[in-house]
């Protein structure tokens, strides 16, 4: 008797649809246009943040070993121009503000840099730094 009550019970329980899980189509493409633009966003500003790094090397070598006068920094700053690859934003020395504070010299340098994303749209990035 037992068996069959058991079967009588399966019977009457009704399964109930599951709600479904996942995402849409229009979920997909509007995720999918987000990370493409954020995609080209980050390859056109990637350049601009390594030639960033590169001058701010370059003005720290040139703190450290450039000489004690300006022209000498200047000069030492305008050969490792000469010899590494991308730098644009600033090609001579003189762009460079050079001081000297608590017996230390300091390179100060700024400069916009401005990046087509789409024709019409552009981004600009201000970048400022200084020798340590």
């Amino acid at each position: 008797m037992f068996p069959s009550t058991v079967m009588s019970c399966q019977r009457s329980v009704k399964r109930l649809p599951r709600a479904q899980r996942g995402i849409t189509m229009i979920g997909l493409l509007a995720w999918s246009f987000v990370i493409c633009v954020v995609a080209l966003i980050g390859m056109k500003v990637t350049p601009a943040l390594l030639e960033y790094q590169t001058i701010t090397g370059m003005v720290n070598k040139a703190a450290k070993e450039g000489g004690s006068t300006v022209a000498d920094i200047r000069a030492s700053y305008d050969r490792a121009a000469q010899i590494e690859y991308g730098v644009e934003a600033i090609k001579n020395g003189r762009d460079l503000d050079i001081t000297k504070e608590n017996e230390q010299i300091v390179i100060r340098f700024a400069y916009d840099k401005e990046i087509e994303l789409v024709d019409p749209v552009y981004l600009v990035i201000k970048f400022e730094g200084q020798s340590k």
